[in-house]
């Protein structure tokens, strides 16, 4: 699935055109309001199909505030801007960096070292929250991960085959909002099959403020694997792709993830609060209505067949070379093959739970084990309810309809 929203075209046009534009003397202001008003009207020009991109708006209200701060009228000339080149000296080779934009030494200065948490997407979709909860969720379209005074992270999960409710992550955008001296506005956008190893712009690090290297994009694995480092705020990101989609892991201080300053829209994001309850998939429903719910399922219309048959046996044995310990990794990692047929969701369980041992401060609580939806302390799965009936049940509910 490919975007028709253009946005980054505009963002890396404008940004392309204007780097390195504040070493220019006043004399060149109107070539900058030049290329602002092009990239308004490219933004124009895309707006139909970027409403709900976060990129997009984000743009949008730079825009507004880059003609308010340059004193730019919104009519003249549009020509298209020119290309620049980075000049000698740009922030992007700066090492040095100011106290504010190293968290643990500004944040906590006079405090206790920070507690870190951590979120995880994968698969069809999982999720594990800020807060250890595992949920599997159905969340088509486009929903926020993460929302708060440094960031925006927004997914998008389409389905994986015609007809049937598994989906999974085709593209993912990060907003890194401008911060103090640290770093300026990013984006980072990734694609099925475009998984970047810089901004939207081109670059690598926060820009063009003294503090520029506190934010970073590294490629791990060429199209496969990046991490961004923001140390201005603490975090870690790992987004990768696995087979056709992506998947996503963070390691955050629990003081960033709750900056927000409406407390109320706070729970709107799934890294802190889950999903919603209609779009999550309860066993424990399932379970109960499963007598019920039987005959009739076994009468209904066939999905269509994933592209390889698995059995609960094979897709367990598959499961279980990468995943030996049988916690919700490996359960999902079962209900995933067997809804969708692709052995790439296993790999994508796997590299999700080798992120939460990279991520995780707390190495007591990499494994994760059923839980019921009214959590009890400790990892202890419910009585009189196994793994295995767990994903069969599952599957039941999604995709076996056909093969029963």
């Amino acid at each position: 699935v490919t975007s028709p929203c253009k946005i980054l075209k505009c963002n890396s046009e404008f940004l392309a055109a204007t780097s390195g534009s504040h070493h220019l003397g006043t004399e060149e202001a109107p070539e900058f309001c030049t290329a602002l008003r092009a990239y308004a009207h490219c933004t124009r020009r895309t707006a139909r199909t970027c409403r709900g991109d976060l990129a997009y708006h984000s743009a949008v209200h730079g825009i507004e505030d880059l003609m308010v701060q340059h004193n730019c009228s919104k009519d003249g000339p549009t020509s298209q801007p020119r290309l620049r080149t980075l000049p000698p000296g740009d922030s992007q080779e700066r090492s040095d960096s100011p106290e504010i934009c190293h968290y643990e030494k500004s944040f906590h200065k006079h405090s206790a070292a920070p507690n870190y948490t951590h979120c995880g997407l994968f698969g069809d979709p999982h999720l594990r929250t800020f807060t250890d909860t595992f949920q599997t969720c159905r969340v088509q379209g486009a929903w926020p991960l993460i929302d708060n005074n440094y960031l925006n992270v927004q997914v998008t999960n389409t389905p994986v085959l015609p007809g049937s409710t598994a989906t999974a992550t085709s593209k993912l955008t990060i907003i890194f909002k401008s911060f103090q001296e640290c770093v300026d506005q990013k984006v980072y956008q990734a694609e099925m099959d475009e998984l970047p190893a810089a901004f939207a712009d081109g670059s690598k690090n926060g820009g063009d403020k003294h503090g520029a290297n506190s934010l970073k994009i590294t490629e791990k694995v060429s199209g496969q694997h990046i991490e961004i480092q923001a140390k201005y705020i603490g975090t870690t990101i790992v987004v990768r792709q696995v087979g056709r989609y992506l998947t996503f892991a963070v390691r955050m201080p629990e003081e960033v993830v709750n900056a927000v300053e409406d407390r109320d829209s706070q729970g709107l994001y799934l890294c802190l609060r889950g999903c919603p309850l209609n779009q999550q998939i309860d066993f424990q429903t399932i379970r109960s209505a499963q007598a019920t719910e039987g005959r009739a399922r076994r009468k209904g219309p066939s999905l269509p067949a994933p592209p390889e048959a698995f059995t609960y046996e094979t897709a367990t044995a598959k499961c279980r070379e990468k995943l030996p310990v049988e916690d919700l990794y490996f359960q999902s990692c079962v209900f995933d093959l067997l809804t969708t047929g692709d052995v790439n969701f296993m790999l994508a369980a796997y590299y999700a739970f080798e992120d939460v041992k990279m991520l995780h401060s707390n190495k007591d609580k990499l494994h994760l084990y059923e839980r019921t939806r009214e959590l009890a302390p400790g990892n202890t799965a419910p009585l009189g309810t196994t793994p295995a009936l767990w994903v069969a049940l599952l599957c039941l509910s999604q995709c076996w309809l056909g093969l029963l």
